[in-house]
């Protein structure tokens, strides 16, 4: 886990489905007055340059945010998300040089009175964190394993959240710590809304992940994937998902309305196609 950096991701298909599900929930919390806490597990750096050498080493960028985030034609369920990616791109002419990470993309839309609190383990990204939102008394940045610290945050006081747990999954232990983190997370914030973002690549426990988390104790959830390609031989990543517990009752509508629009324009060729399961 360690090892890992997410720059070399940043602004790929997995990051826009990724955003685009958490500022659906974002907004949708927001309708009420009350304030919220939003809490990241493996919170990352913030904010990547798209132009340095770990994003070109990888130009994942190139066929995930890149094809759409100046897309006049978009359906309008993808505006706030891309608005907000185009506020970190204000250079003319247009440049997509920037990308928010999940933490910058809750702050931006998050009010004074909700709360942010970002775990990082690695030191270089935590860093970052840091100084990024060093100004910002809404967040705390905190230092460790997200899986651990998590349960010290739950309930927030507000009894109102949304948790993003999005690990690496370079360790193959992720597909188990992160059903066991959730267990233990009901248990002590039922009515939270949980986002889980997961690869699809060709693995035995990839493939048999989002099963696991339908068996987790909740009767509300719902799970998105967009395809961009047909599996591959090796172990690449053709798509993503999102698993979603107690998801806002807005959200499969909405979903509906933009993916096939990402997966015209995120995937290649005819293998691409997304899908929707739900117990609502």
């Amino acid at each position: 886990m360690l090892s890992y950096r997410h720059a070399y991701h940043a602004g790929n298909q997995g990051d826009v489905l990724k955003h685009w599900v958490l500022v659906l929930c974002l907004e949708y919390l927001k309708r009420k007055d009350k304030p919220f806490f939003y809490m990241d597990t493996h919170a990352g750096a913030g904010q990547y340059s798209l132009m340095d050498a770990y994003a070109r080493k990888t130009a994942e960028s190139d066929s995930g945010i890149a094809r759409i985030w100046n897309d006049a034609k978009a359906p309008a369920v993808l505006s706030d998300y891309l608005t907000l990616v185009s506020s970190f791109n204000k250079v003319k002419p247009p440049k997509l040089h920037s990308y928010p990470g999940s933490p910058v993309v809750a702050a931006a839309l998050m009010r004074s009175d909700d709360r942010l609190r970002l775990i990082e383990l690695h030191s270089s990204d935590r860093a970052k964190l840091e100084q990024h939102f060093c100004r910002d008394r809404r967040v705390k940045v905190m230092d460790g394993d997200g899986f651990q610290l998590l349960k010290g945050l739950l309930p927030p006081v507000t009894r109102r959240g949304i948790v993003l747990v999005d690990p690496s999954y370079e360790m193959k232990t992720d597909y188990q710590r992160v059903p066991g983190c959730l267990k233990e997370s009901l248990n002590r914030f039922a009515s939270g809304t949980y986002l889980v973002w997961y690869p699809l690549i060709n693995s035995l426990p990839a493939q048999r992940y989002s099963d696991q988390l339908k068996k987790l104790p909740c009767d509300n959830w719902l799970d998105v994937q967009l395809r961009v390609n047909s599996p591959p031989q090796g172990h690449g990543m053709y798509g993503s998902g999102m698993f979603v517990i107690n998801p806002p009752w807005t959200l499969k509508a909405d979903l509906e309305q933009g993916l096939p629009y990402l997966t015209e324009k995120l995937g290649d060729g005819e293998t691409a196609e997304w899908a929707i399961q739900h117990n609502q």
